[in-house]
């Protein structure tokens, strides 16, 4: 009997009885289908990380502050007020920076003609826009005149926008942030969250008139940095924490007062995060197949002694051992392997709608398709050997004797 011969048979005999190959095949399809979506689920996470953390900018570098000292015990990250616009400005001056934007924010009641809202007031300079990678959909950004002179003018987010009821005819009217009266100039492109904060829900206003009217204070939140090249990164570290350490009286080897977070790292970082978490996700429902191979073992040792008679019949006119193994072998191949394909499919449509529902999209990868494939022919083949070779060690006179 040919490969195809054998298929064809295995086929009909699983047609033969259809709901005990259904349940068998279903640890399997239930494996497969969640090694697939799980491992599509991480890499879209992955995915949707990453495009939000380049979303912040290009070749970005952040500057914070330290901890602060209250009470004998050492605060968050930022919660000192160690940097100022004068580190911003020193920084900007040094060889391999494109631009510098410091940034201080505050929080405040905003209202548009009849509509109010309560957002975060972003005192920056126009350098903003580039480092952080916002894009205007109406208007303009800041501008140099707006920061020299002081004025109250404001870029609002898409999410503040919307919730003023302001669309692109807002642009030239006046909105009151804490009851002072600034011109909007423009609208930005909407850009989405990032972690727990909305990047949208935010109104951007020259620095110099935040300090004039809401906050009297020279230091700042964050320092971002747009390093010219990237790899300029570790040079344009080393050369900021110098300057930094000088500018801040720090002796060599001692406790920066700021931290500088690179992009790139962080990258990284959740980048290996997330591909330990969706091996180990995958690992733990691989699980499954192994339960679906041990069912398939069960099923197949079942159908040898339903069987028996049978498999003495082709013996008795001339079928070999290798012929008989083939058989069986063939059989738990199927029904693995069929069992595959239904959980690729499943897992395919899962993953396909869990990537809509979170807005990364449907992440494909055909090494998973392999990979899910071949672990279904490793099942057949593992657990359906040992049924396979029970049949085929049958002694003829016995299994025609069988009752």
């Amino acid at each position: 009997m040919n490969l195809l011969e054998l298929v064809r048979l295995a086929l009909s005999r699983l047609a033969a009885s259809r709901l005990r190959a259904a349940l068998t095949m279903l640890g399997v399809v239930i494996g497969v289908a969640a090694v697939i979506s799980l491992v599509d689920v991480g890499e879209g996470a992955t995915r949707g990380i990453t495009n939000q953390l380049q979303g912040l900018g290009t070749n970005l570098l952040t500057i914070n502050p330290g901890r602060s000292l209250s009470g004998g015990t050492f605060l968050a990250l930022g919660s000192a007020t160690t940097l100022t616009t004068e580190d911003a400005n020193a920084i900007a001056r040094l060889n391999g920076i494109a631009a510098v934007a410091p940034e201080l924010t505050t929080s405040e009641f905003v209202v548009a003609g009849g509509q109010n809202t309560t957002t975060t007031i972003v005192g920056t300079t126009p350098a903003y826009a580039s480092v952080r990678n916002y894009e205007l959909w109406q208007g303009s950004f800041l501008t140099d005149a707006a920061q020299a002179n002081k004025l109250r003018v404001a870029v609002l987010g898409a999410t503040t926008a919307d919730d003023l009821g302001l669309g692109a005819s807002a642009i030239g009217s006046t909105i009151t942030i804490a009851g002072i009266p600034f011109q909007v100039v423009g609208i930005l492109q909407a850009k989405g969250s990032a972690g727990f904060a909305n990047q949208d829900d935010q109104i951007f206003v020259p620095m110099s008139a935040l300090g004039d009217h809401f906050v009297s204070s020279d230091s700042v939140r964050s320092i971002f940095v747009s390093v010219a090249s990237a790899d300029q990164f570790d040079v344009a570290k080393a050369t900021i924490t110098s300057t930094l350490e000088a500018r801040h009286g720090i002796p060599a080897g001692g406790t920066d007062d700021f931290q500088i977070v690179d992009q790139a790292q962080l990258l990284g970082t959740v980048s290996s995060i997330s591909s330990l978490l969706t091996l180990l996700l995958a690992g733990i429902a691989s699980i499954s197949l192994v339960v679906g191979g041990i069912g398939i073992m069960n099923i197949m040792l079942v159908s040898v002694r339903e069987r028996t008679r049978e498999i003495g019949v082709r013996k008795a006119i001339g079928a070999r051992s290798s012929h008989i193994l083939a058989q069986f072998l063939v059989e738990a191949l199927t029904l693995s392997l069929l069992g595959g394909l239904i959980g690729i499919a499943l897992g395919l449509a899962a993953s396909w709608g869990i990537g809509l529902i979170a807005g990364w999209g449907f992440a494909f990868s055909p090494e998973t398709l392999l990979l899910a494939a071949g672990f279904s022919l490793a099942v057949g083949i593992v657990f359906g050997v040992w049924p396979a070779r029970q049949a085929a060690r049958l002694d003829p006179v016995a299994a025609l004797r069988y009752e």
